[in-house]
This record gives C-alpha cells, structure tokens and sequence, in this order.
C-alpha cells in the first residue's frame, strides 16, 4: 500500500474530530477481544505505519529547500530542517504530514505538507501455536516499493508457510491476527477461517501484514481425523515429506523410537516387515508401524492412541481404530504422525481366532515371525511361520513330536517379553485343540517352544547340540535349565 499524503491544511473540524471517535469505538481492545475470540472485528485496519527502516520524502511545498529524503531510525525520529526532531514512529503517512505541518505552522504560513513512502522496512511479524516453526520471522516485500503501486505486502498464509505450514492438530477456524494500532497501544483481532480457503477457495478478507502483526494457530478441542488429513492437503500445512521422529510402544515386534519419513523403503525394515515389503507413502501411523516390525498377535488394533504434545504444553490424545481401516477402507484412520507423536498399541483383553487369522493376512503384520522348536522334534532349531500362528503350528513345522524320544504330553513355552524379562510356563499339548491360551496359545516373534525327552532324560545335552534359534536365546536356556 502507498500512501502519498494529500495536500491538506492544518485544520481541526469538527468532522474529523467525530470521525477519530468512530473509529475509536469500532476497534476493540485486547481484553475484550480475547474475551471473546470468535467474534472477529468486520474489517481489519489496513493503514501502514511508519517505523525505523522507512524510507520515505518529505514535501514542503513552495519552500523546496526543506524538501528532502529521510531514512527513519531505529528510533523513529526524524530531523528537519528549522523544527529539528519530529516523532513519527507509529504514524500513517498523513499522520506524520498533519504533525509536521503542525510543527512548521510557528515559522511557515499555512505550511502545505506531504509525506511520500519510497521503500518501506521489512515486515517483521511472530507466528505462534501449532505451527512447525513457530517464532519471529522479517519477511521481505514483494515487487516495487512506494513510488511503484506494485509492491505486495506479505499474507497470512506467506508467515504461515514461511513457519513450516501447520500442523495436523490446529484449529485452522480459529486462526488470530493480532495488530497494534499505531501509538494508542490498542490492539486489534481478527478470526480468519482458513477451512473456508480449503472449502471456497476464499477468504472473508484479504488480509495482509503489517509490521509486528502476531498471527495465532490455536490448537484443537478435538482432532478430526477427516479434517486432518484434508488439512494435510494444503499448501499451507506442514511439508509431509519432512522426517519426523516418532515412538511405537506396546504390542509391536520392536518397540521403540523410529525416524518416519515419505516415501522409499529401508531395505532392514522392509525385510522385518516381510520378504520383498514395500514401506512407502506418507508418514502415517501405518508406516510407522511397519518400521516397528509390525503388530504382536496381543495388539489391540480397534484401541489405538496417539500421544501428542500441543504447542501450549498440554496433551492430545487421538483414538486410532485400524480395524475399520482394514474393513471399511476408512483411510482416514491412517493418519499422519506428527513430530514427537508416540504411538500406543495396547494388549487386547480377548483375541478372537478368525480376528487374528485376519490379521495374519495385513500388512499390519509382519510377512512372518521367528519360533525356535528345540528339543525332541524332527527338526529342531528355527523356524518361519505366519504371525498368529499357534504352538501347534510351530511344533508341525519343526517336523513334529520325534517319534518315542518326545515327551508328547506338555512342552515348555519360553519368552523374552519386551521389558527385557524372561517368562517360562508348561503347556499340554493337544494337537485337537483350537487356538486357546491353554493348550495352543498364538506364538510371538522369538518365542522358544521346548521338547523334553521322554523318561528321566534331561533336556540340557539337547539344547546345546541344536541350531540356535535366536540370537541370544540359547544362553537364556541354558540358565533356565541349569540342572534338568
């Protein structure tokens, strides 16, 4: 915006004497703005202000020596001839000509004033709240500056994008500018509604910056899945292929800390996830969770909760149900992680047989787990099998029972559970028998089923002579059977 200062005379009407207390009245101040937040003023004060950095001329007519140019300091004071030090930081360009006008009345007779803007400052603004980046940005003009109608100052969306977009759990209905009016320490607030931007392709104003405008993306009450990932569509929002780290707790295969990006495959993770796996696309919860080895036969798909810090210092916790993006194609339970996000896939109280047969074909699981069958069976060492297979399916792939040797009755079920201890329990076998907790129990990745010989024979001389099953899984038997 240029403001050239019309030529005017230094009077005091009554007319604009009324107009200062209307505009008075329409702008609120902070306090009853941020008492009520929605409701946004009608028309935002779009009047440039001057301030250090300013370039800008002076024009006294019929007197060209006091013309000149001046560059505003930091302090916001110029100096001129004959009157010396004029304040105009704060003011429009016709503020500044009414009171150096003014201060020339004592020496010049009806003094003709106008203040041109050659080349305005940078436009520093602070954008705060869910955004990826928030702090203090000086964002450049673009195109001429003031004697060239050109000149476009920068928008809300420009600081937007400028702090790295938004981020998935922002209220972008409820987007503030703030902006200080000039000298009176007032501040004016605006709502701006960038859903109607996604929706419209418009906005209710046109809002462009001005120099200490503070912009606001609250976050929101309740994230909406739908609306996220719509969100994440915009140009607006955080860049989806940036990394993000993000931890995976609970029911995985490898529970920990996991660095998500877009798109490409990590060759180690692929193969955990599956022989010839593809772990591509955006950064959702999916994807990191094929990073994580995928989902334990005990994880609990319908119960996700995402963990997520806001920028205020509080938590949002978003509910995940995976199993109607399995059924329903719902894809927007598939939602993208966020910087910092921690993912928890809890036990399931009751594993339903077909549920978990179900499972076994996703992609939610690995291709296949790691069993060791050691002992009396025919072929004693590791195996491969589909996750949620049974202790009965791991004994038939190691070849089975090993003829009279075995003892066929009960086998020892070892398992090295994720918080680093170790838990051994007998079961009965009964090859009859459905998938159940007693006698066929779903197996996890690195479980080690244990064949006794039948009679007095001890297990110990079997252990040592089989392949070992998983790394680091023979010294752990070796301590348990200590003396068998």
């Amino acid at each position: 915006m240029l403001n050239t200062g019309m030529l005017k005379f230094l009077t005091q009407s009554v007319a604009s004497v009324a107009l200062l207390m209307a505009l008075s009245v329409a702008l609120p101040d902070v306090s009853q703005a941020q008492r009520q937040p929605r409701a946004a003023t009608t028309q935002l004060d779009a009047n440039y202000t001057l301030g250090g950095g300013d370039r800008i001329r002076v024009n006294v007519f019929e007197v060209p020596e006091y013309t000149g140019e001046y560059q505003i300091p930091p302090g916001g004071a110029i100096n001129l001839p004959l009157i010396g030090s004029v304040a105009v930081q704060g003011l429009t360009t016709e503020q500044a000509s009414d009171e150096i006008a003014r201060r020339y009345a004592r020496f010049l007779k009806r003094p003709l004033i106008s203040v041109n803007l050659l080349s305005p400052r940078p436009i520093n603004v602070v954008v705060a709240g869910e955004v990826s980046r928030p702090g203090a940005y000086s964002l450049s003009l673009q195109g001429g500056a003031g004697n060239d109608p050109g000149v476009q100052y920068p928008t809300v969306l420009a600081a937007i994008t400028t702090a790295q977009g938004t981020l998935s759990n922002a209220d972008i209905t409820q987007v503030q500018l703030r902006r200080k009016l000039g000298r009176s320490g007032r501040e004016q607030v605006v709502t701006i509604n960038l859903r109607e931007l996604i929706r419209t392709g418009r906005l209710s104003q046109d809002i462009t910056l001005r120099d200490g405008d503070t912009i606001v993306v609250p976050t929101a009450a309740r994230l909406d899945l739908a609306e996220a990932r719509n969100l994440s569509a915009a140009n607006f929002a955080a860049d989806p292929t940036r990394p993000r780290t993000v931890a995976v707790v609970g029911e995985v295969n490898r529970p920990g800390s996991y660095l998500v990006t877009q798109g490409g495959t990590d060759g180690g993770n692929a193969g955990s996830a599956g022989a010839g796996a593809s772990i591509t696309g955006q950064p959702t919860v999916t994807r990191a969770l094929q990073l994580a080895g995928g989902i334990t036969p005990q994880a609990d798909i319908r119960n996700v909760k995402i963990r997520r810090q806001t920028r205020a210092g509080g938590e949002q916790i978003i509910d995940i149900n995976l199993w109607q993006l399995l059924q329903s194609g719902d894809v927007n339970q598939d939602t993208i992680v966020q910087d910092g996000d921690t993912i928890f896939f809890p036990t399931a109280t009751e594993i339903n047989a077909a549920d978990a047969t179900v499972l076994a074909n996703t992609t939610l699981s690995p291709a296949t787990i790691q069993v060791g069958v050691v002992g009396e069976v025919k072929r004693p060492g590791t195996v491969e099998i589909k996750p949620n297979s049974s202790l009965n399916q791991a004994l038939l792939a190691a070849g089975g029972f090993d003829g009279a040797n075995a003892s066929s009755s009960a086998v020892d079920l070892v398992r090295l559970n994720p918080d680093g201890s170790v838990t051994k329990r007998k079961v009965k076998v009964n090859f009859a028998a459905d998938i159940n907790s007693q006698t066929n129990p779903i197996l996890r990745n690195n479980d080690v089923v244990v064949v006794y010989r039948s009679g007095t024979a001890k297990v110990g001389q079997t252990v040592g002579s089989v392949i070992n099953p998983v790394a680091g899984v023979l010294g752990i038997l070796r301590s348990l059977f200590l003396g068998f």
